[in-house]
């Protein structure tokens, strides 16, 4: 990382100038999203959340909220998948289209996030990592990143980890400006389409992937 610093100068540019787009161009989106949250379920319209960042400096992570309240106390070592009944109506839509992450732009206007990185987990996993699964922290958290557009939630946390760590080991602009184009296909098409189809030289090893994507495809 050391030799990249002007890469990571270019990417926190391109971090800055995109996310005032994006807030800017959606922000009469925001509003409609907070109208359809606060009438269709209780609680508040955003779910703040502390999240371990670079080098482990905890912030507030931003999201629409999507969950019934109180169920995030439930979701430590369960995957929130398509048909779990603690998303609620519009929280589905939300999560599919990913608009549920739009006001983490916030938090890469202040810095503590970026475009692309690894995504910042609970403060609780930090108890599992070990050395190699620790150098997903040497970066800053992402909206987005190499495992979220190579299955994601179909992936085991282990593969997950892998993709976190060959990204901070490789970061690029290219390889950021992949990872967002590919981010476009998964907002588009769903998770399950990317599944095996990396963009990086990792095969996972997880058996579930493969049985998991044929569990979704038959429903």
């Amino acid at each position: 990382m050391e030799g990249k610093k002007f890469e990571r100068y270019i990417k926190r540019l391109i971090d800055i100038v995109v996310s005032l787009i994006v807030f800017l161009v959606f922000l009469p989106l925001w509003l409609i999203v907070a109208v359809l949250i606060k009438a269709t379920s209780k609680g508040p319209v955003l779910f703040l959340q502390e999240r371990p960042g670079l080098n482990q400096r905890i912030f507030k992570v931003y999201k629409f909220r999507t969950m019934k309240p109180g169920s995030e106390k439930m979701v430590k070592g369960q995957e929130v998948m398509k048909d779990d009944d603690r998303v609620t109506a519009i929280g589905k839509l939300l999560r599919r289209t990913k608009i549920d992450e739009i006001p983490q732009v916030l938090n890469v206007l202040k810095g503590e996030m970026s475009l692309v990185g690894p995504r910042p987990e609970r403060i609780a996993s930090l108890a599992d990592y070990d050395a190699e699964i620790s150098k997903r922290l040497n970066m800053h958290p992402g909206m987005t990143g190499l495992a979220q557009v190579s299955g994601n939630i179909y992936l085991s946390l282990e593969d997950r980890y892998k993709f976190d760590v060959y990204y901070v080991e490789n970061f690029s602009v290219w390889l950021d400006i992949k990872i967002i184009f590919r981010t476009v296909g998964v907002v588009l098409l769903g998770e399950d389409r990317y599944v095996n189809k990396c963009l990086v030289g990792i095969n996972p090893g997880s058996k579930e992937v493969a049985a998991t994507k044929e569990e979704t495809v038959s429903k």
